[in-house]
Parts: C-alpha cells; sequence; structure tokens
C-alpha cells in the first residue's frame, strides 16, 4: 500500500465540478488580479476567523512581512519568534531590517516558552511572532499579557492553523493582526501560493492594502513604498470554494488524530499533547519518535512518507549563523529537530491507510 503524506488528487476529485466552475467562472470574467473573486473571498475568510477585515496577498511570507511593516517594525528593532518554524517567520523580520530574537519552545506543545520571553524583551523590542505550530495554538492569555505590560503588538504566524481555536476564540483574533499561508498542502490550500492577513484593526488593513499594491490604494498615487503582493482571482475563486469544505475537514483531521492516539498509545511514540483550552487544526500529526531516522526510513521504505518538520532549527541555518547561537542555544527546540516526525493526516486519508500506517510503525517497535 503506497499512502502519500498529502493527496490533493482526492480533495481536487472530490470536488471537482464544484472547483472547475470557478475556475471557468473567472476565466470567463477575464479578471484575474483582485476584483470581485478576491473582494468576496476576503469577506468571507474574515467571517470564518470571527474578524472585521482580511486582505488577500500573494503567499504567507508576504503576509508576515507586510504585517510586519504596516505596524512600523524595521531597522534597528527587534521581534521576538521560535526558532523551530519554517524559516520564512524570521526571514521576514530580516527582510524589514529587524532582527528576530529567538525563544525556546515548550517541549510538549512545541510553542513558544511563554516563561522565557520577558527576559529576551529590550528597548528594542517591537512586536511578538507567536507560531501556532503545527495548528496548535500558541499560550495567547500569556502572551496577550506580556505585550500589555511592554506595549508591543502581536502578529500571529497562524499560516499553519486555519480554523485552529484558543479558549473558543478563532486563531488570526488573537493578536493585533494575524498571517496566513494558503499554500496547497495547507489546511486551506489554493493552487499555487496564496496568502492572507486577518485583523479588527481597520487602520492596520488600510495600510496593508496600500503596501499590497506598491504603496497605493489609487493607481498612480503612491503614498509609501509598497510590494507587488496582489492575491490572484482565480485563486481565489478556488479558495471560496475549499472554505465552504474548511471546518468539515478540519472535523476529519481531528477524527484521524484521535484514532491515531487510539492505535498509538501504548507505543514509544509521543503523542501530541492535548491541551483542554485548544482545539487544533492538525495542519501535520508530529510525534516524537525514539529511533526517528531509522523510522523515517522504514516507513519510507513501506510506501508511507513520514515528514520532519523543521530538521535544522533556524538559528543553525547557514542564513542566520551571523546571530552567533551556536549549537545548544534553544535546547528544546534542537531536540525536537532530533526526535519529531509527521505522519500522513489529510481529510481525505482513508482509515484503512491510516490503520497500515500504525500496523507498520507497531511492527517497526516490535510490538
Amino acid at each position: 500500500m503506497k499512502i502519500a503524506f498529502v493527496n490533493l488528487k482526492r480533495q481536487y476529485e472530490a470536488h471537482k465540478k464544484e472547483l472547475d466552475g470557478a475556475w471557468k467562472k473567472t476565466l470567463d470574467s477575464s479578471v484575474f488580479i483582485l476584483g470581485k473573486e478576491v473582494e468576496a473571498f476576503e469577506k468571507e475568510f474574515a467571517a470564518f476567523c470571527g474578524a472585521k477585515h482580511c486582505v488577500g496577498l500573494a503567499s504567507g511570507t508576504d503576509a508576515l512581512l507586510l504585517s510586519l511593516r504596516a505596524l512600523g517594525v524595521g531597522i534597528g528593532d527587534e521581534v521576538i519568534t521560535v526558532p523551530n518554524t519554517f524559516v520564512s517567520t524570521a526571514m521576514s523580520i530580516s527582510l524589514v531590517g529587524a532582527t528576530p530574537v529567538f525563544v525556546d519552545i515548550d517541549s510538549k506543545t512545541y510553542n513558544i516558552n511563554v516563561t522565557q520571553i520577558e527576559q529576551k524583551i529590550t528597548t528594542r523590542t517591537k512586536a511578538i511572532i507567536p507560531v501556532h505550530l503545527y495548528g496548535e495554538p500558541a499560550e495567547m492569555t500569556e502572551i496577550r499579557r506580556i505585550t500589555k505590560k511592554h506595549h508591543l503588538k502581536i502578529i500571529e504566524d497562524a499560516c499553519q492553523a486555519h480554523g485552529a481555536r484558543y479558549r473558543g476564540t478563532s486563531t488570526g483574533t488573537l493578536g493585533d493582526i494575524a498571517a496566513f499561508s494558503f499554500h496547497p498542502s495547507k489546511n486551506l490550500g489554493a493552487f499555487g501560493d496564496a496568502g492572507a492577513v486577518v485583523t479588527n484593526d481597520k487602520a492596520l488593513a488600510e495600510k496593508i492594502y496600500a503596501l499590497r499594491t506598491y504603496g497605493g490604494r489609487e493607481r498612480d498615487h503612491y503614498m509609501t513604498v509598497g510590494w507587488n503582493s496582489r492575491l490572484d482571482a482565480l485563486q481565489a475563486a478556488i479558495l471560496r470554494v475549499k472554505l465552504r469544505h474548511l471546518a468539515e475537514w478540519n472535523e476529519k483531521r481531528r477524527v484521524h488524530a484521535a484514532r491515531y492516539r487510539a492505535f498509538l498509545s501504548e507505543t514509544p511514540l509521543v503523542l501530541p499533547a492535548e491541551n483542554p483550552d485548544t482545539i487544533p487544526a492538525f495542519y501535520v500529526f508530529a510525534v516524537r519518535a525514539p529511533e526517528r531516522e531509522k523510522l523515517r526510513v522504514y516507513l519510507e521504505k513501506q510506501g508511507i512518507p513520514a515528514l520532519v518538520h523543521y530538521p535544522v532549527p533556524i538559528h543553525l541555518q547557514p542564513a542566520y549563523h551571523a546571530l552567533g547561537h551556536p549549537v545548544g542555544s534553544f535546547p528544546e527546540a534542537e531536540r525536537a529537530s532530533r526526535e519529531v516526525l509527521s505522519l500522513p493526516i489529510f481529510p481525505e486519508l482513508r482509515p484503512e491507510e491510516l490503520e497500515h500506517i500504525c500496523r507498520r510503525i507497531k511492527k517497526f517497535y516490535k510490538l
């Protein structure tokens, strides 16, 4: 049995009529950049998140970068985040001229360790970017307390957390502004790169609208130096179709996660922590695995792709050697990079496939 890590073909085939119809409608309109499809998606995704404003962009990285710009973060500033996430989180900070300041992670949730944040705050700190890693919301109550005390801004990196909830509130509305990615692999994925910011702050939304179109809201009138980061109408049309199914898909991911827990509860794997304050989105199902690399290779030979998110923490990447963080600087993030393994989880994963994965894992551990 050969299993995909994410099977996007199944998703397309299940909703082919809707998706093809949306695609054709947009082609017939001949409006391919921004336009009514983008405006409609922005309203619908804002409503999904329980937010007042959404601005469609070209990618999740742009969403982070433009959020920083809209908040006035720039040269000489510092932004606190984590070293165990996709590198674009840190690179967006670097691209606006600021410095990423890393805080180690909680060993159970893999999210930022809130007990270590305050010791990293300086007079140059302007914002915190908590990452809702793997679709598990960060501990936002404490993060909000800290940012209020020190007059800092919060940019949620919700690129892996579409539809996740923290204490009843959706990700995207837990800080000042939030960044989402719609990369095809995400819970809500486009047919290419796409992203968005979500906020309840009208002034911030207006700044993002301008920044995404070269720095102006009107053609030939530019108030600041901006980017070209407009959401394509074709991607917005696809996202509108998929958004109608996102809640159902997320629930299927949670069902798969529960089945993994049931089948793997007596294995040596450390399963994702269960937090009564959160409803995760399960972008991936990440476990800690003894003999991680041997297990990964074994599963690959069995036709089961298991991926490592992320094998090299950002502070150990060549691009960030200049920050001067040697091995051992962030022990929990480094330990996670050696131990964490992501198992296949997507809405269309079949029960027999999930059981097959679990049987092979048990066989590896001689159970």
